[in-house]
């Protein structure tokens, strides 16, 4: 019985973890999409390797350091 309990204790960590990649994704796609709308951007190509190679650690990079920025 050991082993069905393991299995539904992941079970349950993978329902919670399933809205948060899903949030991740979405907004990972976001930042992604900003990025390639800009016109004027020197460093584009530099930004789309972040965001491709970090992932959400990508995202959460460009959000503070160039979209929050251009917000203002």
């Amino acid at each position: 019985m050991p082993f069905m309990d393991w299995m539904g204790a992941m079970m349950g960590i993978g329902f919670l973890a399933l809205p948060l990649v899903i949030l991740f994704g979405v907004f990972w796609i976001w930042m992604l999409i900003d990025l390639l709308q800009r016109r004027k951007f020197e460093d584009k190509l530099v930004w789309v390797l972040v965001l491709i190679f970090l992932n959400v650690l990508g995202a959460v990079l460009y959000y503070f350091l160039v979209y929050s920025k251009g917000r203002k």
